[in-house]
């Protein structure tokens, strides 16, 4: 029998196996998976320094470089700018916790850490699912950097209810885009080659969108890609729910974007987790 075959054979009996196993063994293999990552946080502390070095290097990059003159053009200076940049910038964080999990998901696969997982009776559903928790825990706490930075800049908190309903709005689409990062964590041969890609997909995605500045003043073809880039939804809706504003069109827009990233994605990135030989 070929090497081939014994590999096909092999990824048949493996999601033979985890279709057999219950959802409450998922539930409990999720839960040990989360706290085995989250213990591997604590020994690497230093693997939570883009959750708390990129909100305030942001912040103070676009606020105290860009804040003047754009605020200008939204007519308050400054202090309106302030108020423009920072929900946006909750858009950011998502997108950029996400990146982070499929380079290290493909570093698990480099180091060897998934082939015993894979030796294991557990649901390989599960090590997927423990991955994006971990990374909304990050990305969760990342927000939080984001808004003390935030406040101590000029950002005014007058909306508790919009914050709170444009975090979990934040951490809805960046689970769905993790989905993304995950597939390319194992097509993919090495972190530099995730990480490459994420950089060529998610600076047009930032860029090309209301984070950072209205896009009136955009060119006419430019601006017909932000009217469709999920990211201006996102950043939209949480500064009509935080600021004020219309909002409930662009939640909807980044929820069904939202919905058709995981439909698409998650069985994608299954299918390829179960099946790499």
């Amino acid at each position: 029998m070929s090497a081939t075959t014994i590999t096909t054979t092999d990824a048949v009996k493996d999601v033979k196996g985890d279709a057999r196993i219950s959802p409450r063994a998922h539930v409990r293999h999720t839960g040990a998976l989360i706290r085995r990552n989250l213990l591997w946080i604590r020994q690497d502390p230093e693997s939570m320094f883009d959750a708390i070095l990129f909100p305030v290097i942001f912040t103070l990059l676009f606020v105290y470089v860009f804040g003047g003159s754009i605020g200008q053009a939204l007519g308050g200076g400054q202090e309106a700018y302030v108020q423009y940049v920072v929900p946006g910038l909750m858009a950011m964080m998502g997108m950029n916790m996400a990146q982070g999990v499929g380079t290290g998901f493909n570093q698990d696969f480099n180091t060897g850490v998934m082939d015993r997982f894979r030796s294991l009776p557990i649901g390989r559903g599960s090590v997927l699912f423990a991955k994006i928790a971990v990374e909304l825990m990050r990305m969760l706490f990342a927000t939080v950097v984001l808004m003390i930075v935030g406040v101590l800049v000029g950002f005014d908190i007058t909306n508790w209810a919009g914050l709170l309903a444009s975090v979990g709005l934040s951490a809805v689409f960046g689970s769905a885009l993790m989905w993304v990062f995950l597939t390319l964590g194992v097509i993919m041969k090495n972190a530099q080659s995730v990480q490459a890609m994420g950089f060529l997909v998610l600076m047009p995605l930032q860029f090309g969108s209301s984070i950072f500045a209205p896009t009136q003043s955009m060119p006419g073809w430019l601006q017909n890609f932000t009217d469709y880039n999920p990211l201006s939804s996102l950043a939209d809706a949480a500064r009509g729910l935080m600021v004020g504003g219309p909002a409930a069109h662009d939640v909807w827009m980044t929820l069904a974007w939202s919905a058709g990233l995981t439909a698409v994605m998650a069985p994608v990135a299954i299918h390829k987790f179960r099946t790499k030989s």
